[in-house]
């Protein structure tokens, strides 16, 4: 715009310029007229030299006047930039909308794919939640089924059958092998219980009436004493 008002400023000095010499060069021929009617003939030598240089003058402001932009475009090709200007404008708003539109649609697509990941993750998660649990239950079950004969097969120095019973009662191995007894054969158990009374209510009954026998080589008889004895399953 600035440079435009620029434009028309200087035209229009040129044309206040070319206007003056036109002025001058008219009352330089009124002058030679005026002089041509007298008598006596002057000299027209510098007039004319005036002239020349005038014409001169005004032939190179034309020239000047000619070449700028703003003397030399006609209507038809102001009409022309201006479309193109709408042109090249229209073609810059397209191009500015074709790339928010890309951009949209490539933030759309980042954000389907966060979504999809998110799905994809919870999905997994949830996948291995179940797997996790139908393991769990897998090896209960095999536990339960196969413990027994990995226990018996294991060497018999590992204990491993005992300190399961013991671990399973939540008991030390001596109670839990009583336990054990007194549920699997009560009768025998009960056998158990009362000569263990016996042999400790007559310990030193039996450890001389063993000495005896010893020194014989022969069965001794030997007198001892028994109490009631209460029937237990422990």
């Amino acid at each position: 715009m600035m440079d435009d008002e620029q434009d028309g400023e200087t035209a229009a000095e040129a044309f206040a310029r070319v206007e003056g010499e036109l002025a001058l060069l008219r009352r330089a021929v009124e002058r030679l007229a005026t002089e041509r009617a007298e008598p006596e003939q002057p000299d027209y030598s510098e007039t004319l030299g005036r002239i020349a240089k005038a014409i001169n003058k005004l032939a190179e402001r034309m020239d000047v006047l000619a070449e700028r932009p703003g003397v030399s475009i006609t209507p038809d090709g102001i009409a022309r930039q201006i479309a193109a200007a709408g042109v090249t404008v229209r073609a810059e708003d397209a191009r500015t909308i074709a790339t928010a539109r890309s951009s949209l649609d490539e933030a759309a697509r980042r954000l389907n794919g966060l979504v999809a990941t998110a799905t994809t993750a919870r999905e997994q998660k949830r996948r291995l939640a179940w797997t996790a649990i139908g393991g769990v239950v897998i090896g209960m079950i095999l536990w339960a089924a196969f413990a027994g004969a990995v226990a018996r097969a294991a060497p018999e120095g590992w204990l491993w059958p005992e300190r399961m019973a013991a671990r399973t009662l939540r008991l030390d191995t001596w109670e839990a092998s009583r336990r054990l007894a007194a549920v699997s054969k009560p009768e025998q158990w009960n056998a158990m219980i009362r000569g263990g009374l016996l042999m400790q209510e007559n310990r030193a009954a039996i450890e001389r009436c063993g000495r005896d026998a010893a020194q014989t080589g022969e069965p001794v008889r030997c007198t001892v004493r028994i109490g009631p004895v209460e029937r237990s399953r422990k």
